[in-house]
């Protein structure tokens, strides 16, 4: 009986014992690659070690739980759809110092999200809004939340593009399983009235019901440009901000001054 690919580290499958070539099999059943691959280099080490039955065992058991959780992790980070990944300890927190540092490091936490909680990162375009909010998401995938990332523009447009093609009940479904929605440059792009009603339908069903993170480049006097109706964007801020942390990221555009760094480096490095 041939045991298949396998990452034992053995030649063949015919030079295996019985014993080894049934637990192979039957680790591959049940799904525990790795128990399986490291099932022999235990069992050598523990024979080495003076390790008991139990010892052994816990170690394999420990070992595919670390592995299956870094998988399941992988898997949300690919299921949340960002467009790149940060974290927030690569923001440079010095080059911005409206941000409030201390905050940030409390919501990545992401016990807001189990609250119910929403976060609103407000500012200039090109200081960071985006890198908060993407490393805030991806701590919540880190902690076994599921996320959805998005930007205003495209999450509009297939809520339009679903309610024409009659899936857009599904598509709210879909959109209500996810513990955290991320709503990246809600402004930019003024709204169609029914754009803005379908978005304000996704963020009134999420009230109280789901965490929701949105950057954007207006302050709230200016929002009714974006939705077209003072009655609707009212209606949202008061759903928004109930429950919210606010996050400010002022001053000057980070994209702008690095290029102007790399600008200034540039004569030199050509000297060199």
């Amino acid at each position: 009986m041939s045991a298949g690919p396998s990452s034992v580290d053995v030649p063949d499958s015919a030079d295996l014992p019985k014993q080894v070539i049934l637990l192979t099999h039957h680790l591959k059943r049940l799904k525990l690659p790795t128990i399986q691959r490291e099932c022999q280099k235990q069992a050598r080490y523990a024979a080495d070690s003076g390790l008991d039955h139990l010892a052994y065992l816990s170690r394999l058991v420990e070992l595919e739980c670390i592995d299956r959780e870094r998988r399941t992790v992988e898997r949300r980070i690919k299921a949340a759809k960002f467009p790149v990944v940060k974290t927030i300890d690569s923001y440079h927190f010095a080059a911005a110092p409206s941000v409030n540092k201390t905050l940030v490091r409390q919501l990545a936490r992401s016990e807001w999200i189990d609250r119910h909680e929403n976060v609103l990162l407000m500012g200039n375009s090109g200081t960071g809004k985006t890198h908060l909010a993407l490393g805030l998401a991806l701590a919540a995938c880190q902690q076994g939340r599921r996320v959805l990332w998005t930007t205003a523009a495209a999450l509009v447009h297939e809520l339009i593009e679903a309610h024409d093609e009659r899936r857009l009940l599904r598509m709210q479904k879909s959109i209500a399983r996810q513990q955290l929605l991320v709503i990246d440059e809600l402004g930019y792009v003024p709204l169609s009235k029914t754009g803005a009603e379908l978005l304000f339908e996704i963020i009134s069903q999420r009230y109280e019901n789901s965490a929701t993170c949105i950057t954007t480049n207006l302050p709230f006097a200016e929002w009714t440009a974006v939705f077209g109706c003072e009655r609707l964007t009212g209606a949202l801020l008061d759903r928004l901000t109930h429950h919210v942390h606010i996050i400010t990221c002022n001053g000057d555009s980070y994209r702008l001054s690095d290029a102007k760094r790399r600008q200034k480096r540039a004569p030199q490095s050509d000297e060199g």
